[in-house]
């Protein structure tokens, strides 16, 4: 095997959702590719919840988004518990009317990744498991990398490109020589798959106290609900020890004051949060994609829908510069596209991070009564909260993903690899409005707040006042006014 013959055009490290999607590409475009995977099974417990608009939009050339939507909950309300009231609003007001896919569709990643493989099985394709990236060489042509198998067998393959999408502790980023710069979150959380007794089903749940947040997600498969909650500060309990219902029913029992009854556990884990981001999503002809590029919270449902992004930008350069339909610089665009995406989502999920786990009530989220007695504007106080950023404006006119072959273009594929910011009409939040008779919501304005509001009235009668005298007018005109007195 030599570099100037490699026997791969890529070699796609890991079979998440991440290199699935970018097999799936590669292969529609004809791309001789392998997709390996060191673990013996894909995963069966939920993990990932959500699928973003433009996530479907990027996979709908694949024909996959349909059969994703129909196995999916695009119509989830939440619900806010806090004591003594419950307030329904909708989960997530994306306000697009330029998508076909104008919701958060929910969707376990167990669910994502069956639909992606099976559709990779009909397409010939095959993730081959049991399967170890051990070593990696890249020369000016192409990258030799070693393979070992689950009974010792070793092999060795050339490629000329390798694209390494296998999470948070990457092989690939590792041998790439690319550090993975961030820090760990210092809380522990339990995360649990179960049945749930005392909640409404078909929307999320989320219960307040003073210690934090608990959510209940609808899931449907592998279980009806996803449990998140935080542990106490003071709790010893190590991220790496087993967790047992009755931990988590006790848990739980502290923020829904024993209301809901846990069963049937299909998974339950311990586990800490990490922010972190590669410093390059590119070495010579490594990439890296999804988790392996950055790893953050959970809030927003944004990580796997951002690593699917990832690996169809960089499908269809890869297949064009293979191809000789591009120039290789093409694949000199990948990472100024989305690094900065993957920094602006570390940016928004931490801080909705610390404001969901802040122990400062203000901070964390207004309780529902303090939105007033007016159920619209409560629910258009509590949507605002809840809004999600679901894009970068371009920086620079981007090349068009091209159809795959075979395949019409969907209607609802944009000619731009990223969905314009949209900017709502600024309100001010205390207006004349909330001061009118019979609106107590004034009266709910904090001291400083009327304070402020008075001085500025005042203010603003003196500055009247003033400006009608004359030795408060400039030089000139103060000097015309007195000549014109004579």
């Amino acid at each position: 095997m030599t570099g100037s013959n490699p026997e791969l055009d890529v070699l796609v490290v890991g079979a998440g959702p991440t290199g699935l999607a970018l097999a799936a590409q590669l292969y529609a475009f004809g791309v001789r590719a392998r997709l390996v995977d060191r673990q013996d099974d894909r995963v069966h417990e939920s993990r990932a919840l959500a699928i973003q608009p433009r996530t479907l939009e990027v996979l709908a050339p694949l024909g996959v988004s349909d059969e994703l939507v129909a196995g999916g909950n695009p119509a989830v309300q939440l619900r806010i518990h806090a004591p003594g009231r419950v307030v329904a609003v909708p989960l997530f007001d994306l306000g697009l009317d330029d998508t076909a896919y104008p919701y958060l569709l929910f969707l376990s990643q167990a669910e994502t990744e069956r639909i992606l493989e099976e559709h990779l099985r009909r397409s010939a394709a095959a993730v081959e498991r049991g399967v170890e990236l051990i070593d990696l060489n890249c020369g000016a042509d192409a990258a030799v990398a070693t393979l070992r198998y689950r009974d010792g067998r070793e092999e060795v393959v050339s490629a000329r490109y390798v694209v390494g999408c296998d999470g948070a502790r990457s092989t690939v980023r590792r041998l790439a020589g690319i550090p993975f710069e961030g820090s760990a979150y210092p809380q522990t959380f339990v995360l649990a798959d179960l049945e749930a007794d005392g909640i409404e089903p078909d929307a999320a749940h989320v219960f307040l106290s003073e210690r934090g947040m608990l959510f209940f997600f609808p899931l449907g498969k592998p279980a009806t609900w996803r449990l998140l909650a935080m542990r106490p500060p003071t709790d010893p309990t190590p991220p790496d020890a087993p967790v047992s219902l009755d931990q988590v029913q006790a848990i739980a029992d502290t923020y829904t004051r024993g209301t809901v009854r846990l069963h049937d556990p299909v998974w339950m884990t311990n586990f800490r949060l990490q922010h972190r981001a590669a410093t390059h999503y590119r070495a010579g002809l490594v990439f890296l994609a999804g988790d392996a590029a950055h790893i953050h919270s959970p809030a927003g449902a944004q990580g796997m829908n951002t690593g699917i992004q990832d690996a169809v930008n960089l499908g269809w350069k890869l297949a064009r510069v293979l191809h000789g339909t591009g120039d290789p610089a093409l694949l000199d665009t990948y990472e100024p596209e989305r690094a900065p995406v993957g920094k602006m989502v570390l940016r928004f999920t931490d801080r909705a991070f610390t404001m969901a786990t802040s122990t400062n009530r203000v901070v964390r989220c207004p309780h529902p009564a303090r939105t007033g007695g007016d159920p619209a504007r409560s629910e258009a106080r509590g949507r605002a909260r809840l809004l999600l950023p679901h894009g970068l404006a371009a920086r620079h006119p981007l090349p068009a993903q091209p159809a795959v072959p075979g395949r019409p273009e969907p209607a609802a594929q944009r000619p731009q690899g990223r969905r314009p910011t949209t900017r709502r009409p600024h309100r001010p939040r205390w207006t004349a409005e909330h001061a009118a008779p019979g609106r107590g919501r004034a009266r709910m304005a904090p001291a400083a707040v009327r304070t402020a509001q008075q001085m500025g009235r005042r203010g603003r009668n003196a500055t009247r006042r003033s400006l009608r005298r004359p030795h408060h007018r400039a030089p000139r005109q103060r000097a015309e006014h007195q000549r014109r007195a004579v």
